[in-house]
């Protein structure tokens, strides 16, 4: 049986945690860095959850548990 390929683009976006928690980055922290408040862009390059709609498809794409 050939073996079970994790799609690339998605261990490179999330991360699951040994607790089974998927992890995802924040969006907004790309450019116009300046009009945003310290408070804003400290929070923002924080990790946050994914949607529990959306587990089970991230799952699917990371069979083997990647860790990004």
């Amino acid at each position: 049986m050939p073996k079970i390929k994790t799609r690339r683009a998605a261990a490179k976006r999330f991360e699951i945690k040994k607790s089974g928690t998927v992890m995802r980055r924040h969006t907004k922290l790309r450019h116009i860095l300046e009009w945003k408040t310290a408070r804003q862009r400290r929070r923002l390059k924080q990790k946050a959850v994914i949607s529990s709609a959306d587990v089970r498809r991230v799952r699917d794409m990371l069979p083997g548990g990647a860790n990004g």
